[in-house]
């Protein structure tokens, strides 16, 4: 009997020992290229919800947007950073989406931070996005979120893809090309200082074209997820003025399999703790930010946070 009941004891210790230690969720957060601001803010925010929540954030390199919305499809990822453009495309089904059709397998936690769309040169003749006509310009990856911004942003000086040479690159790509001087201007879309664009300017005599005037008016009036936006003067070496330029909304969305309490601690984690993040961009997190301009529904475990500080936003 002693001997039956030791095992009992032992089994049982065992299991209440695997239960404390393994309880913990995993989860995995899709970003960005390594050299653009997705991937070093998701490194910061993955380390502030283990610290707050205790759930391991792995955070992975990937080829953006669209990848990070395929991604958490696939039950690859669990959380991930967007453009809210391109989840406005997946949730309905349209642009980068028509060949998918319309995605319900993810939420919004919420905004983070503006996404500048960044055209970048080294070409002192380019002085706004009317002087890219005929020239090689990188719009990012077929299909990708920067690849309708440069679309729209053409579109909206007269231009089209055709009256360009295109090429389809990532951040890192397009700053070599850029280095080497085999594109005249790219398109990078990403929080500002954006790392590529300051090793740019600090490497090369890299200069921002601004996107403002009747272009940015009638960007905006054509999609209204666009809004104008300030890129203060000294954010990069050289640059002795503020540059207008359009910007959408980085966003954090998860997977629609998350528990409602782990969404709910990881928004609290996050919004109540602002100061905690180890990345400059934190400095653009608020409660507003994270609320509005999002074309998606929340999900039930952030509205429940938003909730308790006075927002009520869409949940499903």
């Amino acid at each position: 009997m002693k001997k039956i009941i030791s095992v009992f004891l032992v089994l049982t210790l065992g299991l209440a020992l695997a239960a404390c230690s393994g309880g913990a969720a995993k989860m995995t957060m899709g970003t960005g290229g390594t050299s653009g601001t997705y991937y070093a803010y998701g490194g910061a925010l993955g380390n502030q919800i283990k610290s707050a929540t205790g759930i391991d954030v792995n955070v992975v390199s990937t080829d953006g947007s669209k990848a990070n919305i395929l991604g958490i499809h696939a039950g690859n990822y669990q959380l991930a950073t967007v453009q809210s453009d391109v989840m406005a495309y997946a949730y309905d089904g349209t642009r980068s989406f028509e060949k998918e059709g319309k995605l319900d397998s993810f939420r919004v936690i919420g905004g983070l931070y503006a996404e500048a769309v960044q055209l970048v040169t080294m070409d002192p003749n380019i002085k706004s996005v009317s002087d890219l006509r005929g020239k090689k310009v990188s719009i990012g990856a077929a299909g990708s979120g920067v690849y309708f911004n440069a679309i729209d942003i053409l579109g909206a000086a007269g231009l089209t893809e055709g009256d360009i040479v295109p090429q389809y690159q990532s951040f890192a790509d397009s700053a070599d090309a850029l280095k080497d001087g085999k594109i005249d201007a790219a398109f990078i879309v990403a929080g500002a200082p954006t790392p590529a664009i300051t090793e740019l300017c600090l490497a090369a005599n890299a200069t921002l074209v601004p996107i403002d005037g009747d272009i940015a008016t009638k960007l905006m009036e054509s999609s209204p997820y666009y809004t104008t936006y300030v890129i203060p003067a000294k954010s990069y070496n050289g640059q002795t003025a503020d540059v207008t330029t359009v910007t959408v909304k980085a966003t954090l969305i998860v997977s629609t399999s998350a528990s409602e309490a782990d969404v709910y601690n990881i928004t609290k984690a996050i919004f109540d703790n602002v100061d905690a993040i180890s990345h400059a961009k934190r400095a653009e997190l608020s409660i507003e930010n994270a609320t509005t301009g999002m074309t998606a529904p929340f999900h039930k475990g952030a509205a429940k946070y938003f909730a308790e500080k006075g927002v009520s936003v869409e949940s499903k």
